[in-house]
């Protein structure tokens, strides 16, 4: 049965980031260490572009699984930080499922570390209680591509939508003449070629 198309809406979006930790940035195999860091920054700076509630949550970062990217911190100073003390399922910490609420956006973009669990689990949590959820699966990483496409089925299944972060700023952005040169350097700091198509059209760009 073909579902009907929801796009993501800026003005009804929040950014979740589950679990970007240090300790579990070290499972992930799925990805390239650099690509899978430069994704999560990218859907970060996507996020700070598009002024969407973000926020940010860690499972037992007094353990293993280490601290917040630094570099999430530093991008969301201001943003709800909640430090989860045991909870595998970041839905069944009360305060972390408050301050998704109290965005009072329906709409969840949601990454993290590891997919099958900490992205999966939250995600399969917030479609029961009727949020529309879109996870950025370049930006969430897991052990292998086995893992990762079980995870994939199970919450495509239950409704969630697959999105690259690129795919993500696209469909929020909807129309170039919103703004051309914000939202084409923001892909030029994160993708090699995007930079070169930026830095051509600065070169021809007529001076006003």
């Amino acid at each position: 049965m073909t579902k009907p198309y929801i796009r993501l809406d800026k003005n009804d979006a929040a950014v979740l980031l589950v679990d970007h930790q240090a300790g579990l940035l070290s499972l992930v195999r799925d990805l390239d260490p650099d690509t899978f860091k430069n994704n999560i920054l990218a859907l970060a700076d996507l996020a700070k572009y598009f002024n969407l509630p973000t926020i940010l949550t860690t499972s037992f970062e007094d353990g293993p699984n280490g601290p917040l990217m630094a570099e999430l911190k530093e991008t969301f100073p201001s943003a709800p930080y909640i430090a989860r003390p045991g909870q595998i399922n970041a839905w069944d910490n009360e305060e972390f499922v408050k301050a998704v609420k109290a965005t009072g956006k329906k709409q969840l973009i949601v990454a993290g570390i590891v997919t099958e669990v900490c992205v999966a689990f939250p995600a399969l949590s917030a479609i029961e209680e009727g949020f529309e959820v879109f996870v950025v699966t370049d930006a969430s990483g897991t052990f292998n591509e086995f893992t990762r496409y079980s995870a994939w089925d199970r919450m495509s299944a239950a409704g969630a939508q697959m999105m690259s972060w690129f795919g993500v700023a696209c469909e929020l952005h909807r129309d170039w003449r919103n703004d051309i040169e914000g939202l084409g350097q923001l892909f030029a700091n994160h993708i090699p070629d995007y930079r070169n198509l930026i830095n051509s059209y600065m070169t021809m760009k007529p001076v006003k």
